[in-house]
């Protein structure tokens, strides 16, 4: 878009087609957030999971109990119990720490991911405009040399001009000498 603007003459600037310039901001803008909603879905995802193992470790405890309950008379039975039931509590504490150590790693492979194409389109951005500088600055030079040259086609002119001027004052002189 910048490369086939209009370029204005010794100024180093390229004018641009604005609404194109506006559809493209547009689509950068619309294409990131799918990027944020993604992550805002493994968040939720997050979320949801943390109450399921939450509610699936109630049960657990609640099961526990109620086993508790019914066998409090037998002592080694009730060793048992508290045991498995502590077990199984420190089982599935585990599995909500693997889950949610899972769900950070994505999030932040999802972030870095967003960042380096952030990076990319900045270096993208920064190579095209000193493309366009270096090409701005061959423009000028080329119409530089240009009037440059013309300049010079000028002076010799006049020089060449005010020459045969000069000859042509001295002969009108040496003539008029002449007629006296």
């Amino acid at each position: 878009m910048i490369l086939s603007g209009w370029r204005v003459p010794l100024t180093g600037r390229t004018l641009i087609d604005e609404e194109k310039l506006f559809e493209q901001l547009d689509f950068i803008r619309v294409s990131l957030p799918s990027v944020f909603q993604e992550a805002a879905a493994i968040l939720q995802h997050k979320q949801e999971v943390m109450l399921e193992a939450e509610e699936y470790g109630q049960q657990i405890v609640e099961a526990a109990q109620a086993k508790r309950a019914q066998i409090l008379a037998e002592s080694d039975i009730l060793r048992q119990a508290e045991r498995e039931a502590e077990q199984l509590r420190r089982q599935t504490q585990q599995e909500c720490e693997d889950m949610m150590q899972e769900t950070l790693a994505e999030i932040d492979s999802k972030r870095q991911a967003c960042m380096e194409e952030l990076e990319q389109m900045r270096q993208i951005a920064i190579a095209q405009a000193q493309e366009i500088e270096d090409g701005a600055d061959q423009y000028a030079d080329h119409v530089l040399e240009n009037i440059e040259q013309d300049l010079k086609d000028m002076l010799r002119i006049i020089t060449n001009g005010r020459q045969q001027l000069r000859q042509e004052t001295q002969s009108q002189g040496y003539s008029t000498s002449k007629k006296k």
